[in-house]
């Protein structure tokens, strides 16, 4: 049936196409994703392996995709390997002729919030006034401005209240929805027939690339072929995963052939322990999870469905139906086959079109054409088939609800039901697909950890605030993170096993290309020299070998990698390098230039070591402190490696903070940031940038860069505030801040600050624990004798751990280094806790 219909709606050719370049790629080991989009649903694509989830299993329907009455033709969408994607069009350019294959244009519009504040700018107003105005506008999808003023009645009263805000909004309402800026479309890539200038009209993109002058829409509605050609991080992250775990087990896992019944996996994901985890690691996604609790593959698909605006209103109702089955009724029975999967919601577009073949008798193909005008909103179709729906439609063979045993009052009960959920159901098939990417990663996750995040870090290896968020997963999966290393690192983020008193463990060893000034080519010429000539032995070893190779190291990138602790396993420290290497290179360049090809001297007789150390010798001097050291790591790599400076904070963050830079991230996927804009927060890190600006007043303000343990996010220290706490935010302290937070459309939130406090300058708690009462009423005076002989800012509670009482003391002490080993010493060291 499915080939029937693909050959009369002339659908030959490009199965045919679609089918030749997905053939490329798995020849090419080009990593292809199992599916995506509606093609999903067609039996004759995964017989093509076109996609690789079958239609059946997971009830996926033909005509979601492509039925005879459907007028616009479908996509094949096919996700590719982030870094070979490129790969795959050069391949359709030589096959079809490269003037025969170009990108499409996309415009940016101006839309509702957004041209507001360009509005408002243009017209001279303060920043505040237009970011004020556009936080009126609802976050809703496809929000107007004209439906903001009808939805908020702040906005109306204002509008209707303050001619200049008329005027202004006014004026936003001629411009919205018109071209903002233009760029090339992410994917979209058009195949002609003929060369595309003859059919045409061709722009030059600002990247030199040729693109389409029209848009996606266009192209289609003149029948020309586009392509889909997406590029998906994940895909690269899986394949090197599978690489990693081939390398360390020597075992080759097939991801397609997994098993979808892991409990363990389903497991992590009810944790929370999502990091990572393709379309279900952002906050909002993951405390859906938890609260879903999925148990099976249908509960990931359900919920990659339902977690997008719009749907999310419908989640409360299908996590009480899943917890408890009581809640859950059909209004006729013969819905229950349909909807038991997602218990009694409908979530997916392929259930709205079953609903009308099964209850009402409407073909799969018409039934589609009316769930997409049900999603539209158009009216006379909807209105024209509820009777048909009830009723039935003779001229079209429709029996309709009442002719199968439905009373007309439930029939037209499904019919509402229908209306509400049409305009948010999601494509089942889309969603199945990436459920299935989901998993793929959440077992790699799950099982091999080590292997994963290594392939998992070198994906975001250009991004360092998510290099910095995965190795502070790694650090709390208990993966030790190994400094970048000379002889042992390489281009990508690495698998190392080390030994240990209780067996062998697995670690991850930095990458040499995240070292910032340092190019891949330099990486890769160390590479080959080390594999040529063994591994370097000595700071003079490194710098001569590297001299005389084909790619040089120069004095920039040398700091680098020992800023960076590179060259640690070369017998030295860091500050006897820094002060011996620019030197070294000097002498070794001299050298060279004087050498004449061929002459030997008495020196270059002597054996090797002798040889070093007559021509060079380290300073003897002692190595920079902790707080030095980490701060070369984060000046070359972006990210602390060996340590953390608030690792020493760790307890008083847990305690005070209640959001992360994490939070205030704009999820692309809910259109948000899970920080709610006003809401109050406290958040601490570190200070990495402090720009100071005058306010039109010529009051002082400042932003900042706050960096925690899993990222970094702007904070706004407005005048008053910057005068209060002057000092305390200088670049390089460590903070606690309270404020409220600030967002924008598709932009990082910001926190607006209320309050800043040294970290050194929270009160800590100090804990002492007693066996019994007995314990605590022999040991107490000795214990508040050095409590009341250092008093200070700390908190003291007292432990009874056989009845589990405490008693917090009215006294305060300083808990310092001194105080703190004496009452371990007294007390036993496990009695004592600092947090």
């Amino acid at each position: 049936y499915e080939l029937s219909v693909i050959e009369r709606m002339g659908y030959v050719d490009y199965f045919l196409i679609v089918w030749d370049y997905i053939n490329f790629c798995r020849k090419k080991g080009i990593a292809v994703g199992p599916g995506r989009g509606s093609a999903a649903g067609s039996l004759v694509s995964y017989c093509l392996h076109i996609t690789n989830i079958d239609p059946i299993r997971y009830g996926l329907i033909f005509e979601r995709f492509l039925n005879p009455e459907r007028v616009s033709m479908p996509d094949i969408d096919v996700d590719f390997c982030f870094e070979r994607r490129g790969e795959v069009i050069d391949y359709v350019c030589e096959k079809y002729g490269r003037e025969k294959v170009v990108q499409i244009i996309t415009f940016g519009t101006m839309a509702a919030r957004g041209v507001i504040r360009d509005v408002a700018r243009v017209m001279d107003k303060p920043y505040a006034y237009g970011d004020q105005l556009a936080k009126m506008v609802p976050m809703e999808l496809g929000i107007t401005l004209e439906k903001a003023l009808r939805l908020n009645p702040e906005l109306k009263e204002r509008y209707d209240s303050d001619p200049e805000t008329k005027s202004l909004l006014d004026m936003c309402m001629k411009l919205e929805g018109l071209p903002r800026n233009s760029s090339t479309h992410a994917a979209g890539v058009v195949i002609c027939g003929e060369p595309a200038e003859d059919l045409v009209p061709l722009a030059r993109g600002v990247d030199g690339s040729v693109t389409t002058q029209f848009t996606m829409t266009t192209i289609e509605e003149l029948g020309l072929l586009k392509m889909d050609f997406l590029g998906l991080r994940t895909l690269t992250v899986i394949q090197n995963a599978v690489r990693n775990i081939e390398k360390t087990e020597g075992i080759r896992i097939d991801v397609d052939e997994l098993p979808l019944e892991d409990e363990g996996v389903y497991r992590a994901i009810t944790q929370g322990r999502v990091e990572g985890i393709f379309q279900i690691e952002s906050s909002g996604m993951r405390s859906f999870m938890m609260e879903l609790k999925p148990t099976g593959i249908d509960d990931i698909i359900a919920g990659i469905a339902l977690y997008r605006p719009g749907p999310m209103d419908f989640i409360p109702r299908y996590i009480r139906a899943k917890e408890d089955a009581t809640t859950v009724s059909y209004a006729t029975e013969q819905l229950k086959p349909i909807l038991e999967s997602t218990y009694g919601c409908i979530v997916y577009q392929e259930q709205v079109m079953q609903i009308f073949q099964n209850l009402a008798g409407y073909g799969l193909g018409e039934a589609d054409n009316i769930r997409r005008a049900m999603s539209k909103k158009k009216q006379y179709v909807i209105d024209e088939n509820r009777a048909a729906f009830v009723h039935g439609d003779k001229a079209r063979g429709i029996p309709g609800c009442v002719a199968k045993g439905i009373s007309e009052q439930a029939a037209n009960a499904i019919y509402d039901s229908m209306l509400d959920f049409a305009k948010y159901a999601f494509n089942k098939s889309h969603s199945a697909c990436y459920a299935i990417v989901a998993y793929q990663t959440a077992w790699l996750k799950t099982h091999y950890p080590v292997e994963y995040m290594a392939a998992l870090l070198t994906s975001v290896i250009d991004f360092t605030d998510k290099v910095a968020g995965y190795t502070y997963v790694c650090r709390q999966l208990g993966i030790p993170m190994l400094p970048p290393d000379i002889n042992r690192g390489e281009a990508q983020f690495t698998v190392e096993t080390l030994p240990g008193t209780d067996g062998e463990r697995q670690a991850i060893r930095f990458a040499l290309t995240a070292i910032k000034g340092v190019g891949r080519s330099v990486i890769e010429g160390i590479v080959r020299e080390r594999e040529r000539g063994g591994p370097f032995e000595s700071l003079y070893d490194f710098a001569r070998r590297m001299v005389d190779a084909d790619t040089e190291v120069n004095k920039k990138a040398f700091e680098a990698f020992i800023k960076a602790g590179a060259l640690d396993c070369l017998g030295g420290n860091r500050k006897q390098y820094l002060w011996a290497f620019e030197s070294l290179l000097d002498g070794l360049h001299k050298e060279k230039k004087q050498s004449t090809p061929g002459q030997l001297s008495l020196f270059d007789l002597a054996p090797e070591t002798e040889r070093q150390n007559l021509a060079f010798k380290l300073p003897d001097i002692g190595e920079y402190d902790r707080d030095q050291l980490l701060s070369f790591e984060k000046e070359v790599m972006g990210i602390y490696v060996s340590g953390h400076p608030l690792e020493d904070y760790q307890d008083i963050l847990k305690r005070r903070v209640n959001a992360f830079s994490g939070d205030f991230a704009y999820d692309p996927e809910t259109g948000k940031c899970q920080a709610e804009d006003g809401r109050k927060y406290t958040i601490g890190g570190i200070v990495s940038e402090k720009k100071v600006k005058y306010t039109k007043k010529n009051q002082v303000m400042a932003f900042l860069t706050l960096e925690d343990l899993a990222g970094s996010m702007e904070v706004i220290v407005f005048p008053k505030v910057f005068e209060e706490a002057r000092g305390s935010f200088e670049e390089e302290a460590k903070v606690l801040i309270t404020g409220r937070a600030s967002g924008e459309e598709e932009k990082d939130a910001k926190l607006i600050a209320d309050s800043i406090t040294p970290l050194e300058e929270v009160p800590k708690k100090l804990w002492i624990r007693f066996d019994s009462r007995e314990s605590y009423e022999h040991s107490l005076p000795a214990a508040m004798a050095l409590i009341s002989g250092n008093p200070g800012k700390d908190l003291v509670t007292l432990f009874l751990s056989d009845v589990r009482a405490k008693k917090e003391l009215k006294e305060r002490v300083s808990c310092d280094e001194r105080l703190i080993e004496e009452l371990k010493r007294q007390f036993g060291r496990e009695n004592i806790r600092v947090v």
